[in-house]
């Protein structure tokens, strides 16, 4: 898996969830079409009239979201910014529906946003055990999640027989393999020792 993959997957998806924050500090999510994936950066656009563009315009951040037919989800979420209208002519030959929805020159009511920093993550449903992949792009940083195991492991294994993956391998100590892990947090609450402790900020 790579980042440009990843981006693919949103581009075929186009109709994803786009989430931003409310000015009163309350999620908001919409279905927006991604319209350019180039170079590692996801392009968007929304009209100047509408909350999205405020909301986008005061946070500079956005999360978005897209599962396709494989059961591929990606999420990315970052840093997003005004780009203009230079891409507005590329966005309607390539996007050929934008035409009924903004004919004419009533297209010149939106704005082209880029989002070209951040962290994003591959999920597949379809593996067994599931797969995923965590990714940065733009500068941005991955920070490490899920949990992992100490050197205080007593080795019993229940954590192994408790996962719903099966993603824990034996050890000195046992090992969670990251790349197959649901972050679902079981095998936290079985373990009698209470040495299995989380890693970096979860995001679901």
């Amino acid at each position: 898996m790579d980042i440009k993959t990843c981006f693919s997957i949103l581009r075929q998806v186009r109709d994803c969830s786009f989430a931003t924050v409310a000015p009163d500090g309350t999620p908001r999510s919409r279905i927006i079409d991604v319209m350019l994936v180039e170079e590692d950066k996801l392009y968007f656009l929304t009209a100047r009239g509408k909350d999205f563009y405020s909301e986008l315009t005061a946070t500079g951040r956005v999360a978005v979201s897209g599962l396709n037919d494989k059961w591929e989800t990606v999420r990315v979420w970052g840093k997003v910014k005004n780009v203009g209208q230079t891409l507005l002519g590329r966005i309607f030959e390539e996007n050929p529906s934008m035409h009924n929805v903004y004919p004419g020159e009533t297209r010149n009511i939106l704005e082209v946003f880029c989002l070209y920093e951040g962290e994003g993550e591959y999920f597949c449903l379809a593996t067994e055990p599931i797969t995923r992949w965590p990714f940065a792009f733009g500068g941005g940083v991955s920070e490490p999640k899920g949990f992992f195991i100490t050197d205080d492991c007593t080795e019993c294994g229940v954590c192994a027989e408790e996962c719903p993956q099966k993603a824990i391998d034996e050890g000195t100590p046992y090992v969670i393999r990251q790349e197959n892990c649901l972050h679902c947090g079981r095998c936290v609450e079985k373990c009698p020792a209470e040495v299995i402790v989380r890693r970096g900020r979860m995001e679901g």
